[in-house]
């Protein structure tokens, strides 16, 4: 059937929307913090993404049943194509333009409002308003509460550590190809201002003016026999990693269960369609998204984000093992933001206008949903 088909395609654009928004949260705070660049970071999204959504196959079957509707509306509704299909263009479109705009909204938030904008229109009084606030809403309060409250203590607690280890912070001019001179090493000028270079004979190299990226803060000392350094380096890629795959683990789920309706299509091929949707959508689209997560809402170190994707990925993949609807992107935001707390560089306003853009999915979502549910209604697609 025509609306079956259009029911399916819909769906995967709400998968290529949620790549384009999500994909690169898991990794923001690599390339926030210099540690890798953009391309490289969106790669290891995109891989560790892929992975995530390919074992939601097997860990995550409770968010399918969460996502299809079941519980808010009657099942006989829940079953309808017309019902899903404008659950999907409403979640969709709310994604899309979120990103288009470059604000990191959540699906989850942006599917819960579809739902219930389309189930008002479809059921009326029938809505089961207090399972979407006990089965959805709860959740999707307290994940970025939780996130903010156990990342400021969490880095505090790494950075009490680091220092009873002797590992300490340095800052650097780049001279040559592998020379390090500690900042502390150079002579300041109290009344220029600023630190005076050595010279070209007093090192050995010439010394060039590099870009902000440059001047980079290097952890010294050694761990376990490994380079401080190294070692935050390695954790912080892996946290990262480990965000990134509970993202997929988390959202393929919940995008697959607008599919159960699909009789011909079985539930492991959905998921596997759903991944490689997002994946392009990452691939094509994060951007403007990944520049309002990793640039504009704190500064970070390599500690402070290895600090945050830990707190953001435990969250996550709990909440995943316990069918819990939490967004990862407000997981994500909570966290960063909870670095820039502790660190004083939150630039309030970028949070705001996230925290606003937040408000508005919702209702924009549920408005679109209930528009295309009524057109439906009105134009029928057989």
């Amino acid at each position: 059937m025509l609306v079956i088909a259009l029911l399916f395609l819909t769906t995967l654009f709400v998968a290529y929307a949620n790549g384009a928004n999500d994909n690169f949260k898991g990794v923001a705070t690599l390339f926030g913090s210099n540690a890798a660049s953009y391309r490289s970071a969106l790669a290891l999204a995109t891989i560790t993404t892929l992975a995530g959504a390919i074992c939601s196959v097997y860990f995550a079957e409770a968010l399918v049943h969460a996502f299809s509707g079941k519980g808010l509306v009657p099942d006989a509704v829940a079953a309808s194509p017309d019902f899903l299909l404008a659950v999907a263009a409403g979640a969709g479109a709310t994604v899309f333009l979120a990103t288009l705009l470059g604000f990191p909204v959540s699906t989850t938030h942006a599917l819960i409002g579809a739902l219930a904008g389309t189930g008002f229109v479809a059921v009326g009084s029938q809505l089961n308003l207090s399972y979407l606030a006990s089965g959805f809403f709860a959740p999707l309060l307290l994940g970025p509460a939780l996130a903010v409250l156990l990342t400021i203590p969490f880095y505090r607690a790494l950075r009490s550590l680091s220092g009873r280890l002797g590992i300490k912070r340095e800052s650097c001019v780049c001279v040559g190809a592998q020379q390090f001179i500690p900042i502390r090493q150079l002579q300041y000028n109290a009344n220029l201002q600023q630190y005076t270079m050595p010279t070209p004979a007093a090192v050995g190299v010439d010394i060039s003016v590099g870009t902000k990226n440059d001047c980079v803060e290097r952890y010294n000392g050694r761990l376990f026999g490994v380079t401080a350094q190294g070692l935050v380096n390695g954790l912080h890629h892996l946290s990262a990693g480990s965000v990134s795959f509970a993202r997929g683990l988390n959202d393929t789920p919940k995008i697959v269960g607008l599919l159960l309706v699909v009789d011909a299509l079985h539930i492991e091929l959905g998921m596997l369609a759903i991944a490689a949707a997002m994946a392009v959508g990452g691939l094509l689209n994060a951007r403007k998204v990944a520049v309002t997560m990793s640039k504009k809402i704190a500064r970070m170190n390599d500690g402070q984000a290895l600090a945050a994707n830990m707190v953001t990925g435990m969250l996550v993949i709990l909440a995943s093992r316990y069918g819990l609807p939490v967004s990862t992107t407000h997981v994500a935001v909570g966290a960063i933001s909870g670095i820039g707390l502790a660190n004083g560089s939150a630039d309030k306003s970028v949070v705001g206008g996230i925290l606003a853009s937040w408000l508005l999915t919702l209702p924009v979502a549920a408005a679109i949903g209930a528009l295309i549910y009524g057109l439906l209604g009105v134009f029928p697609v057989s």
